[in-house]
Formats: structure tokens, C-alpha cells, sequence
């Protein structure tokens, strides 16, 4: 039997995370089973919290739990004798699970909660929370059945709590990443858009900043905007395979080493250019106003968390010299994305707004957690 939950946040969450996996289901004839109640969202969630809070042997555990019945999971590894569902465990056995797409199964027998095996394949709509690091968890879910990034459902960091919101103010003016972020991308748009977070993700990844700009194909308006001469300019490089000879594997393993290199260039001081068709242009670019174009004045801003509110924004507030450059960039290219991370985590996708007739700015670290 679990002890009564002490985390303060899992009580506070707790009803809108089990709304929300509710709702997924409310007029489907399915096994409801692994739907979460108030109950389990707050045992889940507290369980992990304390367990981050441990340490094994010096390194803080970073572990991955799906709430799943073991009769669920088609890839699976399963316990001889189940686990109890504690911090101790958990952090016990968060070596095994430290490497991404694996996660430890946890499912319950009347009040008791156990831990099962690990599991690769996460059925759709299932119940994620990962820890990330001391304090800070994310419940996440799988919205299709061969989506590569989880969807976000809350971000808690002791007492902060961020529930996104999937009908946020913006959203049907917003960029395809967010959509596909939201869990809202169209099958016919999923490589595109999950090419985009991917290279959100290794943008981040190597902590130094990075400005990354998505401009037209076959088009050569953006370098009104560009410092002349361009110190890194290259041959344009596909970053999906063209030729039909080669087989899936191989297509995902040379797209995953141009987003690994693309992220790597966007570390480079200045800003990184590809195509929306995926080509890479240059890096190390300076961005300038075009001579066509206003000086940015003011944009807005909002972020998909419940409780928040669009802000109007001067354009010399919203952070420092990245974002200004990518507000300005948006502002004389309207066509174009700019995608900008700071070294503090956030990351900030701006886009302009028809509807508005400004630079639309969408914060959207929480997501990519």
C-alpha cells in the first residue's frame, strides 16, 4: 500500500491531468483500465517527485514511468518478482531506463501500485512521467502511434505547476512545430513539422544559444536580411535523402546525423539558414534589417499554459540580441520561421500573424521537455 501523497503540486494537478486523459476517451468504446484517476495521477506524480530528489551513487536518477498494465505492453521486459512502487526503487532502477524510448511499467493491483518491467512501445494516449532532473517532472503522452516526440501535458518544478493548454489563444494562427508539439499535426505534415522539433531539440541540446531561420526554397528574398558577405555559406545539402534506393533505416539514420549537424552549427555566433524543404543554406549569419522593411517596433507574445495571456510587447524587451534579430528577421520576411534558443532553457518560435498583422512570438520550451 502507498502512503498518502506529500507533494503539494500532485494534489494541486492532479484532477486536470486525470480531465485530460479522460476526455481522450469520453466517446470511444475502448478498455478504459489504463486511464488515470485523481488517485493514480497523485501517486504517480508524487512517487517520482521524491524519488528525483535521491541520489545513486553521487548522479541524479532521470527516469521515464508508463502507467500500463503488463498484459499491454507488446515490447516488454518483465520482472520475475514485481517491485514496490517507491522512491527507492525507483531510483534503484533508473540506470536501466536512463536511455531514451525506454521506461520502467507501473501498474496496480486494488490500492497496491507495482512496478512490472520495462517497456519500449508505449500504447497511444498512455500516461508518461519522466523525470528530468531534481524537482522537475513532465507528464507527457503518446498522441500517435509512430510519433517520435511525446505530447506534453504538465510541467511541474517543485512548486511551479504549467499545464498546457491545447487550445491556447494564437492557435489557429501559429506555426506548424507548435501544432505538431500539440499534438495536432496532419499525417501529411508529420516528417516536416517533426523535423522542425528535432532540430528544436539539438538546438538546445548544446546549451549555447542558437538562431535558426526557416525561409522559402527556391527563393532568395531572405538575404535582404542578411549581412553581406556570409562567412559560412554553403552548397545547399539535403537533410532528407532523395534518391528511392535507400531503405527507411538508412533515412532516418542520415536525417538524424543532419539534425545532429545542423544543431552543432547553430552553436556557431549567428544564425543558422535551411529551407522549408529541409535544405541547409548557411550558418554564422548576421542578420540586418532590410532596406525594404520598418525596424521592428512591437510583437506579441504568448506561450500554450493554461492561465496565461497574450502580451504586446516591445520589441527591445522580449530578450536579447537573438530574439530581436529573429523578431526583425520575421518582420521584413513574412514568409519565413525564426526558431531561437537561450542558453536558460527557453526557446521562442516566432512567425508572423496574418490575423494581427505583427510578429507573432510562441514560447514553447515547456513543450520540448
Amino acid at each position: 500500500m502507498i502512503s498518502e501523497p506529500t507533494y503539494l503540486a500532485a494534489k494541486l494537478v492532479s484532477h486536470r491531468i486525470a480531465e485530460h486523459f479522460r476526455k481522450q476517451f469520453d466517446h470511444r468504446d475502448v478498455d478504459r483500465r489504463h486511464i488515470p484517476d485523481m488517485a493514480v495521477v497523485e501517486i504517480l506524480i508524487d512517487t517520482a517527485f521524491w524519488a528525483s530528489l535521491r541520489r545513486e551513487e553521487g548522479y541524479e536518477p532521470k527516469i521515464s514511468l508508463a502507467f500500463v498494465p503488463p498484459d499491454w505492453a507488446s515490447d516488454r521486459l518483465m520482472f520475475h518478482h514485481t517491485q514496490r512502487f517507491t522512491p527507492y526503487n525507483l531510483v534503484k532502477l533508473s540506470p536501466a531506463v536512463v536511455q531514451p524510448g525506454i521506461h520502467l511499467g507501473v501498474w496496480m493491483e486494488g490500492d497496491n501500485f507495482y512496478l512490472w518491467g520495462t517497456i519500449h512501445e508505449v500504447p497511444t494516449h498512455a500516461m508518461v512521467v519522466e523525470v528530468v532532473e531534481a524537482g522537475l517532472l513532465v507528464v507527457k503522452q503518446k498522441h500517435r502511434l509512430h510519433a517520435q516526440k511525446f505530447v506534453n501535458v504538465a510541467v511541474l518544478k517543485g512548486n511551479q505547476i504549467k499545464v498546457i493548454e491545447d487550445n491556447h489563444w494564437g492557435l489557429t494562427d501559429c506555426p506548424g512545430i507548435l501544432s505538431a508539439l500539440l499534438g495536432f499535426s496532419h499525417a501529411q505534415d508529420d516528417q516536416s513539422e517533426n523535423i522542425l522539433v528535432q532540430l528544436a531539440l539539438a538546438m538546445r541540446r548544446h546549451g549555447r544559444g542558437a538562431l535558426l531561420l526557416v525561409v522559402p526554397s527556391n527563393s532568395t528574398a531572405w538575404l535582404h536580411s542578411i549581412v553581406k558577405p556570409i562567412n559560412y555559406l554553403v552548397e545547399p545539402q539535403a537533410m532528407v535523402p532523395a534518391s528511392e534506393k535507400t531503405d527507411l533505416a538508412t533515412d532516418r539514420e542520415m536525417l538524424h546525423k543532419m539534425i545532429n549537424a545542423v544543431g552543432g552549427y547553430s552553436a556557431i555566433d549567428g544564425a543558422t539558414v535551411i529551407t522549408e524543404d529541409h535544405r541547409l543554406l548557411a550558418f554564422g549569419a548576421k542578420v540586418a534589417r532590410s532596406p525594404h522593411a520598418l525596424p521592428v517596433a512591437q510583437l506579441m507574445m504568448t506561450e500554450p499554459v493554461a492561465g496565461s495571456v497574450m502580451q504586446l510587447l516591445d520589441a527591445t524587451t522580449i530578450g536579447g540580441t537573438r530574439h530581436l534579430a529573429a523578431a526583425q528577421f520575421v518582420n521584413d520576411q513574412h514568409d519565413s520561421l525564426a526558431m531561437v534558443a537561450s542558453q536558460d532553457g527557453t526557446f521562442t518560435v516566432f512567425a508572423w500573424s496574418e490575423k494581427e498583422q505583427m510578429v507573432h512570438g510562441h514560447r514553447i520550451d515547456t513543450l520540448l521537455m
